[in-house]
């Protein structure tokens, strides 16, 4: 662990120093700060299981920073094990935002995830304080750091039921298919999979008239950001999944999903649609059994992997990566510090 003296004191555990930048880009902070200024973020990216967590709270205990979450389903009460939420020490030890916020049943869109991480990020702003973006939800984190204009439109959860059903008589085709009459852009971005975002890009049509690839823009910075992607040898991360869903099977994720449904939580809802919730479903429900429900989960949150590395491509040059093979903590750190520091 490295020594910087002064500089933890200077940059991080008291006044952040701000980069001036044109008057036209002014917004975050404005109610404590000079408004001609941009706060810095630090955000930590990368795929699932490849230890984004551990290495955050060791830099953030370091630095006297705090962590806003950029995960869309450690947002859901009562979904712990499955979600691979921080642990009780990981939270007792740094800060975390926008972990569980939500009940399963509750809607939660992008553009509430947006609001709610603005008002977390200027709230550590005003305190002096760095914030730690980390996660590995693409939208969410492209949605702070490049500034989206996300459209406003409420869920219409009849409109949602409708398509849901649709999906499963007809298969997801069938609803993608309808994006790309409507929306030909947002289909091509859209993997036909990933139903959630399908029927949220039908929903906000259906609302707007307007397709939702003209809708969603980059607006003008609201941060000055450092981008550090964690990344991992693609079959050694494999490995680190496998062992991550074998401790969830044994620290009870079964019996988390049981307790969710004895809730009144329905597997239909799209909070237990994710990873290992909807495989257990399947096994509860008769569909599959233990062993096979435990394979899909690995082989789907691979998948998942590959998907997460189409948003966090390693070509892309806003940020930069580290193989945390190589305990790449100490390399970070400084990294971190520099950019804080700088004028």
């Amino acid at each position: 662990m490295p020594e910087c003296p002064g500089l933890l004191t200077a940059c991080c555990s008291c006044k952040i120093k701000r980069q001036t930048v044109p008057s036209d880009s002014r917004d975050a902070c404005s109610q404590s700060h000079d408004s001609s200024v941009l706060p810095p973020l630090v955000a930590i990216v990368g795929p699932t299981a490849v230890g984004k967590t551990q290495l955050a709270v060791q830099v953030a205990e370091r630095l006297g920073a705090e962590i806003v979450s950029a995960d869309s389903r450690q947002v859901y009460r009562y979904m712990d094990i499955g979600t691979a939420k921080p642990t009780s020490e990981q939270m007792r030890r740094v800060r975390h935002h926008l972990v569980d916020v939500v009940n399963p049943d509750e809607a939660y869109t992008l553009a509430q995830y947006q609001v709610m991480a603005y008002e977390s990020i200027d709230e550590l702003c005003d305190r002096g304080a760095l914030a730690l973006l980390v996660g590995g939800t693409g939208q969410y984190v492209r949605a702070i750091v490049e500034g989206w204009t996300i459209p406003r439109v409420a869920p219409d959860r009849e409109l949602r039921s409708r398509l849901y059903a649709r999906a499963e008589a007809e298969g997801k085709e069938a609803i993608h298919a309808e994006l790309n009459r409507v929306d030909p852009v947002a289909a091509r971005r859209i993997d036909p999979r990933n139903v959630r975002r399908v029927i949220r890009a039908l929903e906000v049509y259906a609302a707007t008239g307007i397709p939702i690839s003209r809708l969603q823009k980059k607006g003008p910075p609201r941060y000055r950001v450092l981008q550090i992607g964690l990344t991992r040898e693609r079959e050694k991360l494999y490995e680190r999944v496998d062992r991550r869903v074998d401790g969830m099977m044994a620290a009870g994720l079964v019996d988390e999903v049981r307790g969710l449904v004895a809730r009144g939580y329905d597997y239909s809802l799209p909070s237990m649609s994710g990873l290992g919730y909807r495989q257990i479903g399947m096994h509860l429900q008769g569909e599959v059994s233990l062993q096979e429900a435990d394979q899909l989960i690995k082989r789907h949150t691979r998948r998942f992997i590959r998907q997460q590395y189409n948003w966090f491509r390693l070509s892309d040059a806003r940020i930069q990566w580290y193989d945390t093979g190589l305990d790449p903590y100490d390399e970070i750190l400084i990294r971190i510090l520099e950019f804080v520091s700088a004028e």
